[in-house]
């Protein structure tokens, strides 16, 4: 399995001259806990809602005062969409993220994936796998 079975393609997105305050109402309005900051399809970084309370808010910053550029995390790593879900795995934990875009082999923005994307792969499988044992367990 690679990442593009995996990845939501429905990336929240903004532009780096975009308000905090913008992008952090967009956070809500799709109840997500990132936006990818990009430039001409490509991604630049990402703000995170740890990012709004680490970097902007317990600096003072205000929803107005900061744009998303001065935000955003910039040493963004990104997973290209015929990497491997193990391989996915060991980038997120390299990078200590919960989440990390996807690119294409242009390296244009195609998709995002989370930790909770994972995750729910992971209960998917153990759930099938559980009804496997079942059927092939004796009777109790």
């Amino acid at each position: 399995m690679t990442v593009s079975d995996l990845m939501r393609e429905d990336v929240v997105t903004a532009r780096p001259d975009e308000s905090v305050g913008d992008v952090a109402k967009r956070m809500e309005k799709e109840n997500v806990g990132s936006v990818v900051i990009e430039r001409n399809g490509r991604p630049e970084g990402i703000v995170t809602d740890r990012d709004l309370t680490t970097r902007v808010l317990a600096n003072g910053g205000t929803a107005d005062g900061w744009s998303a550029e001065d935000a955003m995390t910039r040493e963004l790593r990104t997973v290209r969409t015929d990497t491997g879900v193990m391989e996915l795995c060991n980038e997120l934990g390299d990078a200590c993220v919960r989440r990390m875009p996807v690119v294409d082999d242009d390296g244009n923005l195609a998709g995002i994936v989370t930790h909770d994307d994972l995750n729910t792969l992971l209960a998917d499988e153990q759930r099938e796998l559980a009804q496997v044992i079942q059927a092939e367990s004796p009777a109790y």
